[in-house]
């Protein structure tokens, strides 16, 4: 499986991943939705910014991957603070992620610039989109 994750560009999540003071990515719900028990070690993870631009800029690949199981607000929380070293979020994305029932870690290595390009975004608003190949979604 490929995928496609959006960064916070208010926290300029995707230039700390090129520059490599951020290497991990979170993502967190009430429930078990994308892209939790979804990634796994080795996978490619191509990355955009969350404004309108909607292109695909970068691209890593997953190093590890944690899927937790159902967490109380109190172990979200402290999951969070043991993984800031590479998450390094931000008070409002520390805020935001912070008491959800189920929290994803990705890890990824070798994040680099990409020759940019656009892909077909279909209604869905989520921010982690897993696909058999970015090429069967490209434009």
């Amino acid at each position: 499986m490929e995928h496609i994750a959006y960064c916070d560009a208010k926290a300029k999540e995707l230039q700390n991943l090129l520059n490599g003071s951020k290497t991990m990515l979170i993502r967190g719900a009430a429930g078990r939705k994308l892209p939790h028990g979804r990634v796994a070690e080795g996978e490619v993870v191509y990355l955009l910014e969350n404004d309108s631009s909607g292109t695909i800029r970068a691209q890593g690949t997953v190093s590890n991957a944690f899927h937790s199981d159902k967490l109380t607000p109190e172990e979200s929380g402290r999951i969070i603070e043991e993984n800031m070293n590479q998450l390094k979020l931000t008070e409002a994305q520390k805020k935001r992620w912070t008491g959800k029932r189920y929290l994803c870690l990705i890890e990824l290595k070798d994040v680099q610039e990409i020759k940019p390009f656009s892909y077909v975004r279909e209604k869905n608003m989520d921010d982690w989109i897993t696909v058999e190949s970015v090429k069967d979604v490209m434009e």
